[in-house]
Order: C-alpha cells, then structure tokens, then sequence
C-alpha cells in the first residue's frame, strides 16, 4: 500500500471514551520497547509519526492516525514497563480492554514480540486476550534482522509453540532497519481491512 496522507486523529486513554469507528481500524500492540513505534514510521514512510523513544513506556493512549482517509491506525500503549506505578499500569490494562470489548469497532489486530527473546508472560496472556476477542490477528516479530538468518525459522517456530495459537493467524518477521516484512504486513492488513 502506498501511504499518500497520515492525519492524527488524536489520543484517547481511559477512563475517556473512544473515538467514533467510522472507519476500518488496526490495532497495534506490544510490550515497551518492542520496536512498535519503530515499525509504525517504516510501515507508513514517515519519521516521527509515532514517537520513537529511548525510554520505554512513554506512550501511555490510545494514538490514532487516519491512513489514506480509508482506514485508523491505532498505537496501543505498551506493557511491561516495571518504572508505572500499579495505578497507571492497571489504567493502561484497562484501555486495552476497553478496546477490545468495544462491539462497534472494526479491527483488526497486530500483537508485536521481539524475535531475539521467548514471548514473555505477558506477551502470553495479551496473546490470548486477542484472540479472545475473535478479531483477525497478526504476530509480528520485530528486531528480526538481529537473529541469524539460519536460526530465525526455528527461533520462531518455538516462540508459535509457547504462543499456542491458531493456524490461521498471520506471522511476518520484521526489521525496521532493513525493511523486512513490510511488504508482507501490508498485504496482511489490506486482506484483513474491513472483515
């Protein structure tokens, strides 16, 4: 997908409401420091749309872009930031649920895991919250230009093991440094857009 126009739709975080859904949406999600704000400028071809930080944990809304004025895309706050107090942290759990148990909202969803590490616990568990909610769902494995081209099919093959999830789910290794995967993501948000 060529990217002609990014327009920031605003941020949203609980216990505020969301923004209308008049639009198809996908929803990226990940523990701090994964690279997600990374792969949202190398997916769209622009630098500083999500904001890239050296601290992790700084994105603490719900960011929405409209791509294209067809479809939102929506930058989940990450997890896993142990610096959050048990307030914030509880607030940021719940805005994802808010999200997810929204009916009205046409989404899709893209759950990012770094390839150099084992999911963790909570990789688990957002996983499975996922797919709970019966949404088209893609992993997204970033920082994959740092595992060696001979090991990263294995390396993913065991991280899908502890995931147990289903086999109609998208799996795309990513690198923002080398541009790996985009073309791939692409193709499976443009598949999934809209169903």
């Amino acid at each position: 997908m060529k990217v002609q126009s990014v327009e920031f739709l605003g941020s949203f975080g609980y216990p505020g409401p969301l923004p209308d859904a008049r639009l198809p949406e996908v929803a990226f999600f990940g523990r701090s420091n994964v690279g997600k704000s990374s792969l949202i400028n190398t997916l769209v071809g622009r630098v500083g749309v999500a904001r890239v930080s050296k601290t992790p944990g700084k994105t603490r809304a719900a960011n929405f872009f409209v791509i294209n004025k067809t479809f939102v895309l929506v930058d989940m706050p990450g997890y896993g930031y142990a610096k959050l107090s048990k307030g914030e942290i509880d607030r940021l759990r719940r805005l994802r649920e808010q999200y997810l148990e929204a009916d009205d909202r046409n989404c899709s969803l893209v759950q990012l895991i770094d390839a150099r590490h084992p999911p963790t616990e909570l990789d688990l568990e957002t996983v499975a919250n996922l797919l709970d909610s019966e949404r088209p769902l893609c992993l997204v494995f970033t920082k994959a230009d740092k595992v060696p081209k001979s090991s990263l099919r294995e390396t993913l093959a065991r991280a899908l093991g502890s995931l147990d999830v289903r086999a109609d789910i998208g799996v795309v290794p990513f690198s923002s440094v080398t541009g790996q995967g985009k073309a791939e993501l692409w193709a499976w948000i443009e598949t999934h857009l809209g169903k």
